[in-house]
């Protein structure tokens, strides 16, 4: 299989940890998305949204989507698993995954593309948006701080793909100024332990 990556952006980032936290090789393909490489007729054939990652199968089949790819690996080499054991951890991994997903890692995407205008050659940047979405994202990490101070994962104990996103998400935001502040004790613990992890380096 193939997977047709960037480098340099968060939403790939997320298939390579998870990937490197199974051990999975495979053929990766490096798409420059701000030449806007990921938009051209071939590669809109893997995913009509024109967006990376892909992940491409022996047989051609493409999955797009990061969370779409991971749930595909974790069903193919289940060790370690990332999304849960049993019923209730499954479900809890993934309310948490949501919830980075969606007030966290989306916010700060959002940030990005509004206030910096990089893709403005494909939409049209509204920076009043852009700085609301990193407001939003400041607080979900205040959130994230009181709920690490019981918690060693997002998900509980053990770590999850809702932390993988959760990571991406607050790594790439350094781009846009938005930090883990001195006060948030159990946040900054929790982002050193995930730096420390080999699979950061992916």
């Amino acid at each position: 299989m193939k997977l047709y990556d960037t480098k340099t952006a968060p939403t790939p980032r997320r298939v390579r940890i998870f990937m490197a936290e199974k051990g999975i090789q495979c053929e990766i393909e490096q798409v420059d998305i701000v030449a806007g490489d990921n938009l051209s007729n071939a590669m809109r054939a893997k995913n009509p949204l024109g967006k990376i990652p892909i992940l491409e199968l022996d047989d051609g089949t493409c999955i797009s989507e990061s969370t779409a790819i991971c749930t595909y690996l974790e069903a193919q080499y289940p060790e370690p698993p990332l999304m849960g054991t049993t019923p209730l951890a499954k479900a809890n991994i993934m309310q948490w995954q949501q919830r980075a997903e969606l007030y966290l890692f989306n916010q700060v995407g959002m940030c990005f593309q509004h206030t910096t205008g990089v893709f403005k050659d494909r939409m049209t940047p509204v920076p009043e948006y852009g700085r609301e979405a990193g407001i939003n994202a400041a607080k979900f990490m205040h959130m994230l701080d009181k709920h690490l101070a019981e918690n060693t994962y997002l998900g509980g104990e053990s770590y999850s793909i809702a932390d993988i996103t959760a990571f991406c998400a607050i790594e790439f935001a350094r781009v846009v100024k938005l930090r883990v502040q001195p006060d948030q004790v159990h946040l900054s613990r929790w982002l050193d332990a995930m730096r420390a992890r080999p699979s950061s380096q992916a």
